[in-house]
């Protein structure tokens, strides 16, 4: 038997091929008679379209045009309320919406071609900011302007009030984030009556592209095929959006007879695009004289944008997790996503998580306070435990140890000691200043989310011995084709090198959901543990194969199976864990099958002369079931919490008139090398029963907790509170001048 597979840092399965530069992403591709293809855009933020003028020295008559017109099927990407047009027909409802797509054979002219078409748009009123919205300044969406409500309601909120010791209010904030992966979006589709429609194109979720173009065409599922490219990065921004332009692509090609390729540049990618959603959270806490918690009410609201896209499930996260790792018996969290005329908000890793955590860590540091508790304290006398309840009522069944987890922490920063030096020593000059947060983070869709999925995952073996493992979930650069060969090897006994990942492509494996969720390896990857111990399991029942075996009796099995009855392939269907119920109406119950548990502490510097706050060292203890990788592990904390610095300090999206003004790499700042600090990275192992190997879900969590653990520090350092983020030096600078 070879060695075992899972726990240790295999190289990445895909990673020679990058960086030999053989790996082909969707500008890499081309096919003959190619297209070149754009979008022209909506120049103001809402009102009706009177005209479209073709100007200009062109030769408009070599150009393909499509508008709303020219749609086969249905003029909706398909999603979960069907708002959003592929082509605005005669209405737009934000800056940069669709209207007219081009395509010519010259990729230089028809740029040129799009400058010269004007859409003529008669304005009206629109609505710019979440509080306007929530105001209903003007009803823009709906009868009230709102997407989705949320109500979660366990014990008696209003009766707590008059039992309380102490009551404390805050209201917190987060901006937008652009997500900012290295590769742009990009597609190329193949189009017509007789074959169908065939996109290639750099995404997360090949059967959301699918399920779009199917209704878009109003085509059989057998003639719409998605295959997924090496992709640079996603984060959320390639959940939804690629369904867009992919089918944009799709059209022109539909129409042209040509293959059409149409990819963004860096300013139309951030302009176009979706960002992390807005936020507002109210908190209002009650807590006993022995500072137990004893009530809380929370108001979580997000700004959906123009069109409702994710946003329902956006919010249903970012309200799950606004309560955090902490027990009280009376929880009242009312929430809402709401309609503005800025280009619709999306998924970004954390998904609402993010923004409600953000709000609640800020929260109960400022609870300690009031209470004359150490943030430390406050949060030892209220951490959830095994065996009690979350405020949807979720008995927790796994061990959680977050005390154990903030000792580590703190022992590892060396908390305490700093905090009392940062306080003798601060003076002018620099200041220092140290915080942190505790937090989880659910893995998997929420609540029946998987078992509406009903992902399946195959796995086929050759009569060489070799495993091929087919599923949707993608890779893009957070290491799936790597782990799932590691799981799989781990579960057949099997080398490394044995197991093949098949580019997802909807005309070759099953519908295995979306690369989303924190659910790739906790979720999928059961899938592939049980499709592979399928294939063995099947080699076992026709008596060519012992429970345990070497390679060569697996290699000789297989072909002597293939020989005699044909493909050898078995498939695995997405099964509940036992114990897992979940109430959609009442928001109640088993909201995921598994949490990720957290404890991240911030050090910072603030420069009192530039009013800069600088992350100087960060530590992040994590518990996640199993470390299947821990080389990969590690690189997705990093990369978060550096993402998560950027939003914290770095990323400030500067809204005109619903148009993002800042869509240049020389204007929208994102941290550097020289703004992150060294970030140390420790695991707590404590395996998951339901997950490969005893694996859960780590890619979403590292984006939680960093904010509010830097926010935290820097009250720290300079005795001023803050509540938004990103936290500008502007900001800096007006609060702590005026102390």
């Amino acid at each position: 038997m070879p060695d075992r597979s899972i726990g240790k840092s295999f190289p990445r399965k895909e990673g020679r091929k990058k960086v030999a530069g053989q790996a082909l992403y969707i500008d890499d591709l081309t096919f003959p008679g190619l297209l070149h293809g754009v979008t022209v855009r909506s120049p103001v933020a809402r009102g009706r379209i009177k005209n479209i003028s073709f100007e200009g020295d062109i030769p408009w008559d070599e150009f393909t045009l499509v508008t709303a017109k020219d749609i086969p099927g249905a003029n909706y990407v398909a999603l979960i309320l069907n708002d959003q047009p592929y082509l605005a027909a005669e209405f737009v409802n934000h800056p940069e919406e669709p209207v007219l797509l081009i395509a010519h054979e010259n990729k230089y002219l028809v740029e040129e071609a799009r400058r010269n078409v004007r859409i003529e748009i008669e304005e009206q009123p629109a609505v710019f900011t979440l509080e306007d919205a929530l105001a209903k300044k003007e009803i823009i969406w709906g009868e009230d302007n709102t997407f989705k409500r949320f109500l979660v309601d366990k014990g008696d909120v209003d009766a707590a009030w008059a039992n309380a010791a102490f009551i404390v209010e805050g209201e917190y904030e987060t901006g937008a984030q652009e997500q900012l992966y290295i590769e742009n979006n990009g597609a190329i589709a193949i189009a017509n009556a007789n074959e169908g429609v065939t996109v290639w194109g750099s995404m997360q979720c090949p059967y959301y592209v699918h399920k779009a173009l199917l209704k878009l065409f109003d085509l059989p599922g057998d003639k719409i095929r998605v295959i997924q490219t090496e992709t640079g990065g996603g984060f959320g921004g390639k959940e939804e959006y690629p369904s867009l332009i992919s089918g944009h692509a799709a059209l022109l090609a539909w129409k042209s007879g040509k293959p059409v390729k149409l990819i963004y540049d860096r300013a139309e990618d951030m302009v176009a695009t979706t960002k992390r959603h807005p936020s507002r959270t109210r908190h209002k806490t009650a807590v006993t004289k022995d500072g137990k918690l004893l009530a809380m009410e929370i108001e979580f609201v997000v700004d959906g944008g123009a069109y409702c896209t994710l946003s329902p499930v956006v919010l249903s996260r970012g309200t799950i997790h606004s309560a955090g790792p902490y027990l009280c018996p009376n929880v009242r969290i009312r929430s809402q996503a709401v309609a503005t005329n800025v280009p619709p908000h999306g998924a970004f890793r954390g998904f609402g998580a993010p923004q409600s955590i953000f709000a609640l860590e800020r929260h109960i540091d400022h609870v300690a306070h009031a209470v004359g508790l150490s943030p430390e304290e406050f949060r030892r006398r209220n951490f959830i435990r095994e065996g009690e309840t979350t405020a949807t009522s979720q008995i927790i069944r796994e061990r959680v140890d977050m005390n154990g987890l903030l000792d580590r922490a703190l022992r590892l920063t060396d908390y305490h000691a700093k905090r009392e030096r940062f306080a003798q020593q601060n003076g002018n000059g620099k200041k220092r200043g140290i915080g942190f947060a505790t937090f989880m983070h659910g893995a998997g869709f929420t609540g029946s989310g998987e078992v509406y999925l009903q992902s399946v995952v195959s796995a086929e073996a050759t009569a060489e011995g070799k495993v091929r493992i087919l599923t949707a979930s993608t890779e893009i650069g957070q290491g799936t084709n790597t782990i799932f060969s590691q799981i799989a090897a781990e579960a057949l006994g099997l080398d490394f090198e044995s197991i093949e990942i098949v580019q997802p492509d909807t005309g070759l494996v099953p519908n295995s959901g979306p690369t989303v969720a924190s659910r790739t390896s906790m979720v999928v990857g059961k899938l592939v543990e049980s499709a592979v111990t399928g294939l063995k399991q099947t080699l076992i029942g026709a008596g060519l194969l012992r429970e345990v075996f070497a390679k060569e009796h697996f290699k000789n099995a297989c072909a002597e199976y293939i020989s005699r009855f044909g493909t050898l392939k078995t498939s695995a269907t997405y099964q509940p864990p036992p114990n897992v119920h979940w109430d959609d109406e009442k928001y109640q119950g088993d909201a995921y099958g598994a949490y990720a548990w957290a404890v991240y502490v911030a050090e910072v510097s603030f420069d009192q002369l530039t009013y800069e706050a600088h992350v100087e060292d960060f530590v992040a203890v994590q518990e996640v079931g199993r470390v299947i990788n821990p080389v990969l592990a590690a690189g997705q904390i990093e990369g978060g919490v550096a993402q998560a610095i950027g939003f914290t300090l770095f990323e400030n999206v500067v809204w005109k008139d619903g148009r993002m003004a800042n869509n240049q790499m020389t204007n929208y700042i994102i941290p550097t090398a020289a703004d992150i600090p060294p970030i140390r990275v420790y695991f707590e192992e404590n395996p998951y029963a339901y997950g490969p190997g005893g694996a859960k879900g780590i890619g979403e969590l590292p984006m939680d907790g960093a904010a509010p653990a830097i926010l935290n520090a820097i009250e720290n350092a300079t005795g001023v509170s803050f509540n938004r983020v990103p936290l500008m030096p502007e900001m800096l600078m007006e609060k702590t001048d005026h102390r």
